[in-house]
């Protein structure tokens, strides 16, 4: 099981009415925390609303560096000058992303709850995997749910990073954490988060750190965690 600490993974609600507003909230969850990465994920937008968001985000996650993801498309990462991608499945495969992407961006992919298609991404070049969902969620429709194991194994035999991502909550993700997720993404849990995005972030912050305090736990006592 890796030290490395483990960091959240900010996904945007599913639209942007207003890309000017929602780059205030963005900068508002930037001071809740730590924030390792920031997925643009607009699932049907046009490309010029996709290009607006990217335009309006990319000083906001620049000047606090955090790498900007794009859903889906690595032609319009590529084209927008985002600093990286994530492909699910039905997706063009991580090898082609690599391509459009270059060797310098990020590219990561959806695994869902198959370590297969983990390896098969991390060997086409992919800089992270995804493992999930791990628990309900209603940003997307999931038909797998993953488990804590997956990511424990992929810690032993992988040192490409994982991502865990699915109704993940400052309430649950204290295991997940422990188990071995390099990153925790969330995406309704902060925009929706009663008290704001600021207050979001800090509570997935406090509960990463319980989480690895609980991972460093099981390494001194050389517990796999299970």
């Amino acid at each position: 099981m890796s030290e490395a600490a483990c960091r959240l993974y900010l996904i945007t609600p599913p639209r942007v009415a207003d890309p000017a507003v929602f780059a205030r909230s963005v900068a508002e969850a930037a001071a809740g925390g730590d924030i390792g990465a920031f997925q643009l994920r607009l699932k049907d937008a046009p490309d010029a609303a996709i290009e607006a968001a990217v335009t309006a985000v990319r000083p906001v996650l620049r000047e606090r560096g955090i790498p900007l993801i794009l859903n889906d498309s690595p032609e319009l990462a590529a084209r927008f000058g985002c600093d990286g991608v994530h492909v699910g499945q039905d997706d063009p495969p991580a090898r082609e992303a690599r391509r459009l992407m270059g060797p310098r961006r990020v590219v990561g992919v959806s695994c869902h709850a198959s370590r297969h298609l983990a390896i098969e991404a991390a060997e086409a070049g992919a800089d992270y995997v995804a493992f999930g969902a791990f628990f309900p969620t209603a940003t997307k429709t999931t038909t797998e749910r993953a488990d804590l194991e997956i990511l424990e194994i992929w810690q032993e035999i992988m040192v490409v990073p994982c991502v865990a991502i699915g109704g993940l909550t400052p309430d649950n993700c204290r295991p997940i954490v422990a188990a071995g997720a390099d990153f925790v993404a969330a995406s309704s849990a902060i925009w929706n988060h009663p008290g704001g995005p600021k207050a979001a972030v800090a509570d997935f912050n406090a509960a990463i750190a319980e989480g690895m305090a609980d991972r460093g736990a099981c390494l001194a006592s050389g517990s796999d965690g299970r």
